[in-house]
């Protein structure tokens, strides 16, 4: 009994979640965007309750996120439609990776093709190893890093990277697609070379082709330190 609710409820969760990945691109007015959130607030919750196995809670959540969005959508306000679980099952898996200390234009345009592809999936890098190949203490701490990625509207989850062994997410989350940031110093064929030793052999990685913008973290970084320094007229090394 217990294990055929937890898959009801698992796949009415999954097709909100594709409601609203479908519906993030919508023009949608600042008072349903209040709603909007809303659902997806209640989408997060019924999650929550549900990795706990707390299945009753799960629905009750999920079902005010459903109620919500088909307001909008019956008012057209939001344009997307309801998914079979076929289809659901069709959807990839995208899987995009990185410190996202500072979110900027090149960030959003990454999650933004990421969600074109399927479903979004970020692995935020833990603050031992941001230091370890930036070779500085990050700014934002991983906690407040990945609460941030989490509030993006193209992003479905989003997971902490693993201390010793980068690839473990990578198997826990089993992407049908790995999207590479233009600045990470890895390869596609590389990558690939790597999973496929650990036995991942479907995982298809790409790279997006340029960045958007003039921005990185350490661009912001920098402009923040010289405007630091023009404020109160001191010299402080980069």
């Amino acid at each position: 009994m217990e294990s055929s609710l937890a898959e009801r409820v698992g796949t009415y969760i999954k097709n909100v979640e594709a409601f609203i990945e479908e519906a993030v691109e919508s023009e949608i007015s600042r008072e349903a965007l209040y709603v909007f959130n809303l659902a997806r607030d209640y989408l997060s919750d019924a999650k929550y309750y549900y990795e706990r196995g707390d299945y009753i809670t799960s629905l009750s959540c999920i079902a005010y996120a459903e109620g919500l969005l088909d307001a909008l959508r019956f008012l057209g306000l939001v344009k997307a439609n309801w998914r079979s679980v076929t289809e659901l099952a069709k959807r990839p898996r995208v899987l995009v990776t990185g410190s996202f200390e500072f979110l900027h234009p090149g960030h959003m345009a990454l999650l933004r093709h990421a969600w074109k592809l399927g479903s979004v999936h970020v692995i935020v890098s833990r603050d031992v190893n941001f230091e370890k190949f930036k070779g500085r203490k990050p700014i934002m701490s991983e906690k407040d890093r990945l609460e941030v990625v989490k509030s993006i509207k193209y992003v479905t989850t989003a997971v902490l990277g693993d201390i010793q062994d980068l690839l473990k997410p990578v198997e826990e989350i089993k992407p049908d697609i790995i999207l590479l940031g233009p600045d990470q110093w890895i390869e596609p064929h590389t990558l690939e070379e790597k999973l496929r030793e650990r036995g991942l052999r479907d995982i298809k990685v790409i790279k997006f082709p340029e960045r958007v913008g003039m921005w990185s973290s350490t661009n912001i970084l920098s402009e923040l330190r010289k405007k630091l320094c023009e404020e109160n007229a001191c010299s402080i090394s980069s």
